[in-house]
């Protein structure tokens, strides 16, 4: 009986510790060593510029929707450029694909939940398996969603058609991959010999920390979108899932998942108010949109990778931009706070399957 008394304040002091230092991060600054730039810089451009081009040619919806092909570019971050050109058709081909089924199941809930599930399972798998690192099976999952999203029936027709929503993506990605592309433009990196594709993208290999990350995965993915379609509205299933599959990472343990999920919780809260704010200041034309995006596309991917949080304050306003220029609304005050609601359920569930975790002694 002492024992067991011994062993649960042990594990009582190992929580109050965990969350301390959770909170603890919210302070802390992470160093970056390299340049991040060259990355940020990519990604904004491929957001912006669709867009520019959409209103141009006088479709800014289905600009702004393929400027989430933007999110190609942040795979293979920290490789070589000559090696990153040869890593990101493949992203862009899996995005694509991943757009495809959304637009294909975006009618009807039911099948929108199912292919949600059936997505996360297989860009996890494949994720996990090959080694492609951060950002993980987010972003493929996000096209899946965004494209659903934008698939709905309105009045028994379609938002958009399934052609238009499946071209638009491709158009979106083949760009953000001529964007990367651009930095072969120095001699110095186009004459750097680059690395065999079966080299850079290793497997398939399944291992005790891949495992953990798709089981993981699927309690996220399973449990948001059932939770999603029984008791909240199966158009916001992709949000609860994708903030449990960021909070999930490519990184196993428990600490980690506590200190992402309060991280997701307190950065999408924040950047939630500074949408409502601006959004309530100002009403940007279409091109001035543009901008924004790929302001907060940069600012987003350079905090990154040094304070989770507060990439996640120029992440929340973007991300709801795309979602409602692409159906050519603009999100209210109540879907904000949907969102906001969204979020912290999807990251309560993310942080919790951290307890899947298994300290080795």
């Amino acid at each position: 009986m002492a024992d067991d008394a011994r062993s649960a304040r042990a594990v009582g002091r190992a929580w109050a510790g965990g969350a301390g230092r959770a909170v603890a991060s919210l302070g802390t600054i992470r160093r970056f060593d390299g340049p991040r730039w060259p990355v940020a810089l990519q990604a904004a451009v491929s957001m912006a510029v669709p867009v520019i081009v959409g209103v141009a040619a006088g479709h800014a919806s289905l600009g702004t929707l393929a400027s989430s092909g933007a999110f190609t570019c942040l795979y293979a971050a920290a490789r070589r450029p000559v090696d990153r050109v040869k890593i990101l058709p493949i992203v862009a081909l899996v995005l694509t694909l991943c757009a495809a089924a959304g637009a294909a199941t975006g009618p009807w809930p039911l099948a929108t939940g199912a292919g949600l599930v059936t997505v996360t399972a297989a860009a996890t798998a494949l994720t996990y398996a090959f080694t492609i690192g951060p950002p993980g099976p987010l972003f493929p999952m996000i096209s899946f969603g965004l494209a659903a999203h934008v698939s709905v029936l309105e009045d028994g027709v379609r938002h958009l058609p399934f052609g238009t929503v499946v071209a638009t993506f491709a158009a979106g990605t083949a760009f953000s991959c001529l964007v990367a592309a651009t930095s072969l433009l120095r001699p110095a990196i186009r004459r750097a010999a680059s690395t065999p594709l079966r080299v850079l993208i290793t497997g398939p290999r399944w291992d005790r920390v891949s495992t953990e990350l798709f089981v993981r995965a699927m309690i996220v993915a399973v449990v948001g979108t059932t939770v999603s379609l029984a008791a909240v509205d199966p158009e916001r299933a992709y949000w609860t899932v994708g903030a449990g599959l960021a909070v999930i990472g490519a990184r196993p343990g428990r600490a980690h998942a506590v200190e992402r999920g309060l991280h997701r919780i307190v950065g999408t809260a924040a950047g939630a108010a500074v949408f409502v704010v601006v959004a309530g200041a100002i009403s940007p034309p279409p091109l001035v949109l543009a901008l924004i995006l790929g302001t907060l596309q940069f600012g987003a991917q350079m905090l990154v990778v040094r304070h989770y949080a507060l990439a996640l304050v120029c992440i929340t306003p973007m991300v709801l931009m795309l979602a409602g220029a692409a159906r050519g609304t603009e999100p209210t005050s109540v879907v904000v706070i949907e969102r906001v609601l969204d979020t912290v359920v999807g990251a309560l569930l993310g942080a919790a399957t951290g307890l899947v975790h298994r300290p080795r002694r």
